[in-house]
């Protein structure tokens, strides 16, 4: 029996998305308040941790295949979904421009096989997904142990993560390029943080149910504080989960957890008053957003005005009619959408 999803999870994933949007425009932006890195502060972490609010640790090795294979489901089919679709616009694009050589060819595949940190452009997002199931297979094993063992085998992937990350970041003066000299499978090494934060949101689970107002208000001023001092140049915090720039043993929990707390205290609050359904149809339709908001913004940039609003309101309202049609014209088009349904009854998350 499915569990009934609570609203306020709805509408805050459905803001996370649009700051997902929000942050791939390449276009000029605000000099003077650096929006796109603040919101890199926080909304991946945010991701991973109300992933974990939902997380069920399996006991019975029965049951350990159906939900690896759900999981599989979910994620990895509309990934490769996407992925072929979105390479073939492409490859028929090159093709049209003349551009499409052997070497473009192998190069291409490389970086397909690859994935994780390799995908740029068009596949820019594709991370996140081979990152959430990796996370998702590795939490299913830590849990197998007892609770003690957990945390150590967690503060382990921690500072595994932070030595790496520290080490990556002093490979290049760019975290893309410094990032790429370390390879790895679809950016299997992120899982590693990634753990961390799935964890909090697991552990934590009934706290981030109903967080206390005074704890919204002390995440206000944690955000607040580290707004103000990276602002007076104080502090140069910088988060980037897919390239690996995270190197800062304290900022890199306290700062995330801190606006996750308070966004999604926030909505929280708001969810008592209103259910904002236009937030609850932006997660319903995530999935296609987020593989295809980035696409969409290249197509249209040569022929609307290319602006943060434009970008924002295409990135989202493009997809979610593509996410609506696709169940009607193809076929088994929800299923790779990964709105797969299991014949089991087991609650799984």
């Amino acid at each position: 029996m499915a569990k009934q999803r609570l609203t306020w999870v709805d509408i805050t994933k459905g803001f996370l998305m649009i700051l997902v949007v929000i942050g791939h425009f390449s276009g000029p932006m605000p000099t003077e308040f650096p929006l796109v890195k603040y919101i890199y502060w926080f909304h991946m972490p945010a991701f991973f941790l109300l992933s974990g609010l939902f997380f069920k640790p399996i006991t019975d090795n029965q049951q350990l295949k159906p939900a690896i294979q759900k999981r599989f489901m979910q994620l990895l089919v509309p990934y490769i979904f996407f992925l072929l679709l979105l390479t073939s616009i492409k490859y028929g694009m090159a093709i049209g421009e003349g551009t499409f050589t052997a070497a473009f060819l192998r190069q291409d595949l490389i970086e397909l096989a690859v994935g994780g940190r390799f995908l740029r452009g068009e596949h820019g997002v594709f991370w996140f997904v081979t990152v959430m199931f990796a996370t998702y297979l590795l939490f299913l094993w830590i849990t197998r142990f007892k609770r003690s063992i957990q945390l150590m085998m967690l503060a382990g992937c921690y500072i595994l993560a932070q030595l790496e990350g520290t080490f990556a970041m002093s490979l290049a003066s760019e975290p893309d390029a410094a990032s790429m000299q370390i390879p790895m499978l679809w950016n299997l090494d992120v899982a590693l943080l990634a753990v961390v934060y799935y964890a909090i949101g697991y552990y934590l689970k009934s706290f981030w149910m109903n967080i206390p107002k005074y704890a919204i208000a002390a995440a206000a001023a944690v955000a607040l504080v580290a707004v103000s001092a990276d602002r007076a140049g104080w502090i140069d915090y910088h988060l980037s989960m897919k390239f690996l720039r995270y190197d800062h043993f304290l900022l890199d929990l306290v700062i995330p957890l801190a606006f996750t707390l308070l966004v999604v205290g926030f909505f929280q609050l708001l969810a008592v008053k209103a259910t904002f359904p236009w937030l609850v149809k932006i997660e319903e339709h995530s999935i296609s957003i987020m593989y295809l908001h980035i696409f969409i913004g290249f197509l249209v940039e040569d022929f609307l005005p290319f602006n943060l609003f434009t970008y924002t309101a295409l990135g989202l309202l493009v997809p979610i009619m593509l996410s609506i049609a696709i169940p009607k014209t193809i076929p088994l088009g929800e299923i790779l959408l990964g709105r797969f349904k299991p014949k089991t009854r087991m609650q799984l998350h």
